[in-house]
């Protein structure tokens, strides 16, 4: 600011603010986020200093961010989900319990935070169907949601077999899924789970939520209507969901069964 002949913050003017603004886009071309970022930064300085009574006034106060395009979601492919799905070792009561996650998150789009606050009572063989609870984040309503053939089978055995092992010395515990200590498994945990098999089937730049933004993808390029997917999905908002047929208008995929 010294090179505009501001010596002290109080002299800092909106329209110098505006100026600063005008630079970043067009002479220094900074991207929108970036700008935004600074721009963030700038106001959060500018309250400080006014909560101190540094300033009188607030520069910042009507400058605008850059309207951000909102990116597309990133998807897997048939194949990189296939791969995450040999990379099990189903030979083990955790790899059964992983193989059981993977189908129940790629064939019913839940997010991870509904998947780890499942119980045993929300899963219906006979029904083929889980109850997915609701109980925290975004998703407030209760969803049945339905499963395919493969994904009731490896859930159930998961269930059957790898859960008793698994449970160790808490008989008591609902949750659906454990970790090594018998105890609820979490988002965090999950996450590493995850990020292994990516790293053996060579995936890179995983996040959790990849395997619900691919499962609604695929349901669209499957001819699904949108507001029948926003429901599986539980999306508050319709518009949540259309970001995906921006998606699936370029992209092709091939559903689990």
């Amino acid at each position: 600011m010294k090179q505009h002949g501001v010596e002290n913050w109080p002299q800092v003017t909106s329209e110098q603010l505006a100026g600063y603004l005008l630079e970043m886009r067009e002479a220094q071309a900074y991207r929108p986020t970036t700008i935004a970022r600074k721009i963030a930064a700038i106001k959060a300085f500018f309250r400080y200093l006014r909560s101190q009574e540094y300033i009188a006034s607030d520069p910042v106060e009507k400058l605008e961010s850059p309207r951000v395009p909102k990116e597309l979601p990133n998807v897997l492919s048939a194949e990189q989900i296939s791969s995450l799905f040999q990379r099990v070792d189903v030979s083990t009561p955790s790899g059964q319990r992983d193989l059981a996650m993977l189908y129940m998150l790629s064939t019913t789009g839940m997010r991870v935070s509904e998947l780890v606050s499942l119980n045993i009572a929300d899963f219906d063989v006979n029904q083929a169907t889980v109850v997915c609870p609701g109980r925290s984040g975004r998703s407030k309503r209760e969803r049945v949601l339905p499963l395919p053939p493969l994904a009731v089978e490896a859930i159930k055995r998961y269930g059957e077999q790898a859960r008793p092992h698994l449970v160790g010395r808490h008989p008591e515990q609902e949750s659906l899924f454990l970790n090594h200590h018998g105890e609820r498994l979490t988002r965090q945990g999950f996450w590493l789970i995850i990020k292994g098999y990516a790293r053996q089937a060579g995936i890179t730049n995983i996040t959790p939520h990849m395997l619900r933004h691919s499962f609604a993808m695929m349901k669209l390029n499957d001819g699904m209507e949108l507001r029948s997917v926003q429901e599986l999905l539980g999306h508050a908002h319709i518009a949540t969901t259309q970001v995906y047929s921006q998606l699936a208008r370029s992209k092709t995929t091939s559903p689990i069964t």
